[in-house]
């Protein structure tokens, strides 16, 4: 099994601890001069990354690795009570395939069975949970490749490739070097021959025009990470040689050396581009979560701005099993601490990470979800109902409480549920769900128009009129008004499209129901057109064909809003 990374040595994070550890190494820093700004929005900077496993499989998938991958302790038989390796369990009513475990059936009867990331629609899935949410970039865990897990991690990229390719996300490599024999040459051999071929994708990350990649797990002060700090220093430097934009996941003590880096390591650490460093099992808690703002993330920002580093914390949504998630709490008040505190980026531990229990994937939301007999914890272990979705929406609002487009607050925007029926017409009934097109360029794909960011937008071919764009409002209702949006950016000047709106209740027979019709868009009244439909409709595919733009030969929109009476 591979090793990944476990909570070290619990601690308690005191204020203090910084402090009464000493002053930093005696290594010199760049002198001020040399000092720069933060790199310009990009791929990392300025955006919020996940990490992302996918490193489960199920016993008849076809995986290479022929077994139920990190599900189980023993791969060879069926996770169950005695035969576990997660801590919590997903929600999978969004996978067309589940495989069945030994585990007894659901709360609700119904039977335990899970995902295999091995399936290309679970990682299409997974992606599409991304752009509905608001999630920029993924960094695809690369641990050792060259042993027995090899042949099904080299897949496991290709199938990343290509959902981020499909829902129009970012992605990068992120190389954990934990207990990797020969590292420092077999890393680069890794990406000469294998990985940097990724690069190709126009969904693979960049950032100040360079691809990203990341290593993890350099001056960590454990038997797992026994490098050298030549070595490591030698790995940065080959991969910035590459012309590669280069991340380290370093330990959160990488500033001073002491505690869980090892001393010596500062010239390493400024040498990366970028530092993320590793908090899992530090905090647990809010009064934890301020500490280590104290402790930790305000000085480590000082010193990247210093030396010419972009700074990336890492913010966790707590482990579901150990009772940290507060309802959100938690996980707010980091990204609440690392915005104020001015960070160029965001990396959440983890995507998928049921084994540690802190995903933001869809979880359990009650034991009706749970298996009877796993004695796992659910999503309202707390009291406070939770929707299975909850922690994707809140990495969202982080997102663009990171990108300015939501004031910085100590409150949660979102609320864990729904919890009361807003007024008739409203609801935007488009949000977040499925949507399909004539073509798209690049990466701006339809899915971006009923994602709920403004800044994300669907554009088609270019020079290729009629185009259309339709949304799947999954049952037939009574719809009346469509709000259109452009990103808001004054560099998005005025321009009129010229749009037609059809309906279908089963998505093939559609009928007119607004005839084409003139939307102008200015950014200077926030960008937007209202289309509203004679009287009220009853409709389930909502299809708009642009014809004309003025501003540019392709259909365009950033917000597809659609409203009842």
């Amino acid at each position: 099994m591979g090793v990944t990374r476990r909570v070290f040595l619990r601690a308690a994070v005191a204020a203090s601890a910084v402090g009464t550890a000493g002053a930093t190494e005696a290594v010199l820093a760049r002198p001020a001069s040399a000092a720069t700004t933060a790199s310009p929005p990009g791929d990392v900077v300025g955006k919020v990354t996940v990490g992302y496993q996918g490193w489960f499989a199920c016993a008849g998938d076809g995986a290479p690795v022929n077994g139920w991958w990190h599900w189980s302790q023993d791969w060879g038989r069926p996770p169950s009570r005695t035969n576990t390796n997660i801590k919590c369990w997903p929600d999978v009513r969004d996978f067309t395939n589940t495989y069945q475990t030994s585990y007894a059936s659901l709360g609700n009867g119904r039977p335990a069975g899970l995902f295999s990331s091995y399936d290309q629609q679970t990682v299409n899935t997974h992606f599409q949970w991304m752009q509905q949410y608001g999630i920029d970039t993924a960094a695809l865990q690369r641990f050792d490749p060259t042993g027995g897990e090899g042949p099904t991690r080299d897949a496991m990229a290709q199938k990343v490739r290509g959902a981020a390719e499909a829902y129009g996300r970012k992605f990068y490599l992120m190389y954990d070097v934990s207990n990797w024999t020969n590292m420092q040459s077999a890393i680069k051999t890794d990406w000469t021959n294998k990985m940097s071929a990724h690069t190709a994708s126009p969904a693979y990350a960049r950032q100040n025009g360079k691809p990203v990649v990341c290593v993890w797990g350099f001056g960590f002060n454990d038997d797992n990470h026994p490098f050298t700090a030549d070595a490591c220093l030698d790995v940065v430097n080959w991969f910035k040689n590459q012309g590669c934009y280069v991340i380290g996941g370093v330990p959160r003590e990488w500033r001073t050396g002491t505690g869980g880096s090892r001393p010596g390591f500062l010239g390493v650490y400024h040498a990366f581009h970028m530092l993320s460093p590793w908090m899992v099992g530090a905090i647990g808690n809010v009064t934890e979560a301020d500490n280590a703002y104290t402790t930790y993330t305000v000085g480590d920002q000082a010193d990247c701005t210093a030396n010419g580093v972009d700074y990336q914390p890492c913010v966790l949504p707590g482990d579901v099993s150990a009772r940290q998630r507060a309802h959100g709490d938690f996980m707010w008040r980091q990204f609440y601490n690392t915005v104020r505190a001015g960070v160029q980026g965001i990396y959440i531990s983890m995507f998928d990470e049921y084994n540690e229990g802190n995903q933001i994937a869809k979880t359990a939301e009650t034991q009706a979800w749970v298996p009877t007999d796993s004695g796992f914890l659910a999503l309202d272990e707390d009291g406070t109902a939770c929707s299975a979705d909850y922690y994707l929406r809140l990495t969202g609002d982080g997102a663009r409480m990171l990108k300015g487009q939501i004031a910085l607050t100590a409150t949660r925007p979102t609320s864990p549920t729904v919890t009361t029926d807003p007024p008739p017409g409203t609801t935007n009934l488009a949000l977040h769900r499925p949507t399909s097109e004539s073509s798209h360029t690049q990466g701006y794909a339809s899915g971006n128009a009923t994602d709920g960011d403004p800044n994300t937008y669907w554009e088609s071919a270019n020079n290729a009129f009629p185009q259309w764009i339709q949304v799947d409002l999954g049952a037939a209702t009574g719809v009346r008004r469509l709000v259109l949006g452009l990103p808001p950016a004054a560099a998005w000047a005025t321009r009129t499209q010229t749009v037609a709106v059809q309906g279908s209740t089963d998505g093939s027979a559609f009928a007119q129901l607004l005839a084409p019709t003139g939307c102008t868009f200015d950014p200077a009244t926030g960008n937007t057109a209202t289309l509203t439909l004679p009287s009220t409709v009853t409709t389930r595919h909502v299809r708009l064909t642009f014809t004309a733009n003025s501003g540019w030969p392709a259909g365009q929109v950033s917000e597809l809003q659609v409203f009842g009476g």
